[in-house]
C-alpha cells in the first residue's frame, strides 16, 4: 500500500499508537505513553479485562498505560470497515505482531485491505512461514546467514532432528518434536496425530531441520530508516510448556515419561532476558546487516522497526557461529530484553522495544517524514 495515501486525512500532531490485544500490546503501548504518544488496544471480548480494567490509564493517579480500547468479537474483526474507521478516526499507526496475522488465513487480507498505517513493513511478515514462497529461508540463504539443515523428507533424516508442526487446534502454536532416525519421526507422527495433537495439514507443511545443539539466544533488532542504523536493543530465549519442565528432570524420570507416550510441547510461555559474551556481538551485527540488505531483494522498502533473529551459537570446537532457525519480520514477544544492556550501550539508558518503535515515530513526525516508516 501507498504509504502516503494510508497518512491521507491523518493528524499528525495527534496520533496514537495502536495493536492488537496480545502478544506485545502492553509493551507497545507502556513504550507509547513514555514518548507522550496515546494508546489503543484492539481487544477481544473475554479476553479484554487485563487493557480495559487492570492495565487502563488512570489521569489523575498516572497508571497504567492503555488509553483506548476496542472491543472485536474476533480478532479477524479488525478488518472490517467500522473497527478501521475507528482507527482512523485516531489517527492510529499500528504495531502489527504474529499474534495479529496468524488470525488471517488470506495474507493478502491485511496486505490489501487494512487501510491503517503499519509501523513496518507489511508484505514481508509472509515470509515468516514456512509454506509460503519464497519465505524466511529463502532471505536467510540469500543473506548468506548460516541456518540448519532441512530434510526434504523424513527417509532421509541422519542426525538429529526438529520438526516444526503446528498444533492441530491451536494452529498459531507448535507441536515440534524430536527425531533422530526414519523411524523414531514416523513413530512421533503416529503417536501426536492419535493423541490429536496433529493432522494432515500440520504434517503437510511441517519443516525437518537439523537439531543445533548450542546455545540458543534471540537477537532483538531494531532497523531505523530514518537515521540508517541498525540497533540491537536486547537478547533472550524462549520459555515453552512443557519443554522447560521436561528439562529441569533428571534423565531417568524423562525416560520414564516418554515411555508412557509424554513428550515435551513447545507452545510459547514467556521469555527469558539473557546475555551473550561480548565476543559474539559482532557475528550477530554482521547477521543484522546482511538482513537488513537482502530484504531489500525481496521488497523494495527493506526493513522497517524491530525484527528478530533467533537461532543458537553453534562450535565445531574452535570457533563459534550464530545459526538462525527462526526470523521475525515485526515486533517480538519478549518485553524482558529491556533488562539487557545493549539499548544502554547505544542510548546511555534501557530503551525498550515498545518505546524505541513510539521514538521513531516522534523522529519520522517531528521531520514530516511519517511515510517513511509505515506501509
Amino acid at each position: 500500500m501507498d504509504p502516503k495515501k494510508l497518512l491521507e486525512g491523518y493528524d499528525p500532531e495527534n496520533l496514537t499508537i495502536a495493536a492488537l490485544g496480545g502478544h506485545s500490546a502492553l509493551e507497545v503501548c507502556f513504550g507509547a505513553k513514555k514518548q507522550g504518544i496515546k494508546t489503543c488496544v484492539v481487544a477481544k471480548r473475554g479476553r479484554e479485562k487485563t487493557y480495559s480494567d487492570f492495565l487502563k490509564f488512570n489521569p489523575e493517579t498516572k497508571t497504567g498505560c492503555v488509553d483506548e480500547v476496542i472491543l472485536v468479537d474476533e480478532f479477524s474483526d479488525i478488518i472490517k470497515p467500522e473497527v478501521q474507521k475507528q482507527l482512523r478516526e485516531m489517527n492510529a499507526l499500528f504495531v502489527h505482531s504474529r499474534y495479529f496475522w496468524v488470525y488471517f488465513d488470506d495474507f493478502a487480507k491485511v496486505e490489501n485491505e487494512f487501510n491503517v498505517p503499519i509501523l513496518g513493513t507489511r508484505e514481508l511478515l509472509r515470509l515468516e512461514e514456512r509454506d509460503q514462497q519464497p519465505n524466511q529461508y529463502d532471505v536467510l540463504a540469500a543473506a548468506g546467514i548460516r541456518s540448519p539443515q532441512i530434510f526434504k523428507d523424513s527417509e532421509d533424516i541422519n542426525c538429529l532432528t526438529l520438526t516444526k508442526i503446528n498444533n492441530a487446534t491451536r494452529t498459531y502454536e507448535r507441536e515440534n518434536f524430536y527425531a533422530s532416525t526414519p523411524m523414531e519421526w514416523g513413530t512421533k507422527v503416529r503417536e501426536k496425530k492419535a493423541a490429536g495433537k496433529i493432522d494432515d495439514a500440520g504434517i503437510k507443511k511441517a519443516v525437518i531441520e537439523e537439531c543445533i545443539l548450542g546455545a540458543q539466544v534471540n537477537f532483538n533488532f531494531f532497523f531505523s530508516p530514518l537515521s540508517n542504523r541498525l540497533e540491537l536493543l536486547g537478547t533472550d530465549i524462549r520459555r515453552q510448556t512443557n519443554l522447560d519442565g521436561f528439562l529441569r528432570l533428571p534423565t531417568e524420570e524423562q525416560l520414564q515419561l516418554a515411555q508412557r507416550g509424554q513428550h515435551p510441547s513447545f507452545i510459547e510461555t514467556g521469555h527469558i532476558a539473557a546475555t551473550v559474551k561480548e565476543s559474539l556481538l559482532e557475528n550477530a551485527y554482521e547477521a543484522g546487516v546482511k538482513f537488513i540488505e537482502t530484504c531489500k531483494k525481496f521488497n523494495s522498502r527493506g526493513m522497517i522497526g524491530p525484527f528478530a533473529l533467533q537461532g543458537a551459537i553453534d562450535t565445531d570446537g574452535k570457533r563459534e557461529e550464530l545459526v538462525v532457525f527462526d526470523v521475525s519480520f515485526r515486533i517480538p514477544g519478549g518485553p524482558g530484553i529491556a533488562a539487557t544492556p545493549y539499548s544502554s550501550y547505544l542510548f546511555g539508558r534501557s530503551v525498550s522495544i515498545g518505546e524505541r518503535i513510539a521514538m521513531e515515530v516522534n523522529a519520522a513526525q517531528a521531520s514530516g517524514k511519517l511515510e517513511e516508516v509505515v506501509s
